[in-house]
């Protein structure tokens, strides 16, 4: 899904959630939301750092049988990654209905995440994402892993690691 999709298809959720009920809330963090602000061509799902509900989950699989996707195209599966400092009031909205609000997890917190979880695409990730944080340096951004994920193991190479994670971005800057 790119993100014209991805937008689509939360719009769609939105509109099969009727009646009268709570406003439902959805915090995009990981691919989706790189796809969604152009960091990132597409990605296999939208994962939301909040637990969805079951009148949400039911509209999910509804769009899922549409449009021949997995049935957790939309999924909660990145809430045992929240970084412990995570603030859900910095979030920004990136859809609003009466029934349904989808918020952007903030790109340093998603920065740290990927970080926590590293894989080969996260590491893409982290070059893609590095000049959109707010990060000062390698040492800063280690700071607020460390804060962040308080339990983690300490990594001696945290610090390389970004920085390497930095000068792979230093190009994409300047282009």
């Amino acid at each position: 899904m790119g993100a014209t999709e991805i937008r689509d298809y939360l719009q769609e959720v939105a509109d099969l959630l009727t009646g009268d009920g709570p406003q439902h809330t959805l915090i995009v963090a990981g691919g989706a939301l790189l796809a969604w602000q152009g960091l990132r061509e597409s990605t296999r799902d939208v994962d939301s750092v909040r637990r969805i509900d079951p009148e949400v989950r039911a509209a999910v699989e509804r769009v899922a049988r549409a449009h021949d996707l997995a049935f957790d195209w939309l999924n909660d599966h990145a809430a045992g990654f929240l970084p412990f400092t995570f603030m859900e009031d910095e979030c920004s909205r990136l859809l609003d209905s009466s029934r349904l609000l989808v918020l952007a997890a903030p790109l340093d917190q998603v920065f740290l995440m990927k970080l926590y979880r590293l894989s080969a695409q996260d590491y893409e990730d982290l070059i893609a994402l590095w000049n959109r944080c707010e990060f000062t340096s390698p040492e800063h951004a280690a700071g607020l892993f460390r804060e962040a994920y308080p339990h983690a193991p300490e990594d001696p190479g945290l610090v390389s690691l970004i920085a390497d994670v930095q000068k792979a971005a230093t190009p994409r800057a300047a282009t």
